[in-house]
């Protein structure tokens, strides 16, 4: 999961492109980078760190230019060094830089036909490399002095081709204009906009549509699955399917977890689905444990607050905040390593004792994934005096991997993986653990938009919706693990 933004305005856009960025830090904390278009120069200025950090005054007035995009990146396996920082560029041809969110689940392949095919080097690890390579030989081989927009979207739909995953791509064509697109089954999220200033109409397109209010762009609609949106540098917009008809099913993950509550993804409210699981949450309460007895519902915050607010008002029972957040420390799911993640929980969270003290308390999570968080969440709220603990999680059991831009861990670091419910709550320490069921999930999202029909739940049911090559999973394995990765970065 990345963040990226793109504008094509009337007048300097990288402080837009800053500010755009500051609003989907949470999709990615590892690194950040704005390119701009300055006549006929590329600005471009990435690096590690927080968007706060990559950019200083000095950084910010080199980026000159009215089109540009941005990017704020979240690692998946193979891609945490300082050289994948995003947006990528290739000189040939035209000049391209790109930024992508998601993940290719035929990247070796690819890699390989690059090399020996397209006769292109990919210079790092990152599957956004790859896929940029692949954009810039589809534009190649148009062989044209001059591009229009119908050379643009055959490169896309050749792209789309070859691609196989989850990714939502922004590119600046130099000399041309700027580029959006979204794959086939519209796994990965993209949203376009526009707003109407004094010096004309200016076009941007962002992962989540917080990033267009915070700018003062009005929401159009969301990119579709497998379309492509070119806007000239002129300000002209052209838009047009580049791929066949597939299954539409956008990660549902981004509602349970990911997204910003105040964003709008598919034209459903990220903060009503929330509120929705809460609801759903507490009826499989009411009906599995009709005598409860719990006397405060208290979430982990932040993501989970929504869910508990709803879930408290079903059940009768107060909603009490009894942990304290400290917002100087990044999102626990994405920290680098294990050893990392638990430091940071007892950095992040601090227990109000009188919430705890002498009660049942229902602590809710938006998740579970692989249970450290969670279990010293658990033994916080038993120090702090807590009666009995029960635990509840928004989203089902998290069995599987995430191969579509959510790194999400190998299946062997996944609590739930291969083991019953039970088991999960015995090693957690809790006196009872509640799962939501994946079709009141598919509910909770789908009442939004009933035109939502499939969703990629792959990591609560083991579902693929672009299939996978057969030794893929095993792969990812060995690339995903917490020892792989701090042998990556000890190397």
């Amino acid at each position: 999961m990345c963040g990226i933004i793109g504008i094509v305005g009337t007048t300097e856009v990288a402080s837009a492109l800053y500010d755009g960025l500051t609003v989907l830090q949470h999709r990615g904390q590892d690194a950040a980078g704005i390119a701009t278009v300055d006549g006929a120069r590329l600005r471009l200025h990435k690096g590690n760190g927080l968007v706060r950090d990559v950019f200083n005054q000095a950084a910010m007035s080199r980026l000159r230019g009215r089109i540009g995009i941005g990017h704020c990146r979240y690692p998946t396996a193979g891609s945490e060094g300082a050289e994948e920082a995003q947006p990528f560029y290739v000189n040939s041809p035209y000049g391209i830089a790109f930024a992508h969110n998601g993940n290719l689940v035929n990247t070796e392949t690819l890699r390989k036909e690059m090399f020996e095919d397209d006769r292109r080097h990919i210079n790092t690890d990152s599957d956004s490399e790859v896929l940029l390579n692949v954009l810039a030989h589809e534009l190649q081989i148009q062989e044209r002095m001059a591009l229009t927009p119908d050379h643009i979207f055959k490169a896309v739909a050749g792209v789309h081709e070859r691609a196989r995953g989850g990714y939502a791509c922004i590119a600046l064509v130099l000399g041309y204009g700027l580029l959006a697109f979204r794959d086939p089954n519209g796994i990965r999220p993209l949203v376009l906009g526009e707003r109407v200033t004094g010096e004309g109409r200016e076009y941007a397109v962002a992962s989540e549509s917080v990033a267009l209010d915070v700018l003062g762009f009005k929401r159009l609609r969301d990119v579709a699955p497998g379309e492509a949106v070119f806007i000239t540098d002129d300000g002209q917009l052209f838009a047009r399917h580049c791929a066949e008809s597939v299954v539409h099913a956008p990660c549902i993950f981004e509602y349970v977890y990911l997204a910003r509550p105040d964003s709008m993804i598919e034209n459903v409210s990220v903060y009503k689905a929330r509120l929705r699981m809460g609801q759903k949450l507490a009826e499989k309460i009411l009906r599995e444990r009709p005598d409860h007895g719990i006397d405060a519902v208290i979430p982990i915050p932040d993501t989970a607050r929504t869910a508990a607010s709803a879930l408290a008002e079903a059940l009768g029972v107060p909603f009490r905040e009894g942990f304290v957040k400290n917002r100087y420390v990044g999102r626990t799911f994405i920290m680098p390593g294990q050893g990392d993640r638990v430091k940071s929980v007892r950095r992040k969270l601090n227990p109000v004792e009188l919430e705890f003290r002498k009660k049942n308390v229902l602590l809710v999570d938006d998740s579970i994934v692989r249970g450290t968080t969670s279990k010293q969440i658990i033994q916080m709220a038993r120090d702090a005096g807590a009666k009995n603990v029960f635990f509840a999680s928004a989203a089902p059991p998290v069995r599987y991997p995430n191969v579509y831009g959510i790194d999400m861990p190998s299946a062997t670091e996944l609590v739930a993986a291969g083991k019953t419910e039970h088991e999960v709550q015995q090693m957690l320490g809790a006196d009872w653990l509640i799962y939501q069921e994946l079709q009141d999930l598919v509910w909770a999202v789908q009442d939004g938009n009933e035109s939502l029909k499939h969703f990629d739940s792959s990591c609560f049911n083991g579902e693929y919706v672009t299939g996978l090559d057969r030794h893929y999973l095993e792969q990812i394995e060995m690339l995903r693990s917490d020892d792989a990765k701090a042998a990556r970065r000890s190397a």
